[in-house]
């Protein structure tokens, strides 16, 4: 099984920017599609954005225009750049294999003033 680990979660205050980063211990990482899915308190995991392994993405409605899912395959690493960032996007923030068992163990991202 892949290993995921996610980094660059923190607090940050509405109107700014956090790059996420999951790093994968395999390098079967590019052949897959990988997935940032978030869960706030209370609320059932979402998937935010999505790309596949050639680099083809989609987004959640309430994400476009403000993240950008990317992926680095020479560092079996895939990001989310967020930006102009909400209260709502509070939440823990995974990645995932799509298709697959292996998801990271989460950061957390907070949205306040």
């Amino acid at each position: 099984q892949v290993q995921l680990v996610e980094s660059g979660g923190g607090l940050v205050q509405p109107g700014g920017s956090l790059r996420l980063s999951c790093v994968a211990s395999r390098s079967i990482f590019s052949r897959y599609a990988m997935g940032w899915y978030r869960q706030a308190p209370g609320k059932q995991r979402e998937l935010v954005a999505g790309i596949t392994s050639h680099g083809n993405t989609n987004y959640r409605d309430s994400v476009k225009g403000r993240f950008t899912i990317s992926r680095d395959n020479a560092k079996n690493t895939v990001y989310l750049q967020m930006n102009s960032l909400e209260p709502e996007d509070t939440a823990v923030y995974y990645c995932n294999m799509i298709g697959t068992s292996s998801w990271g163990q989460g950061t957390q991202v907070t949205v306040s003033s």
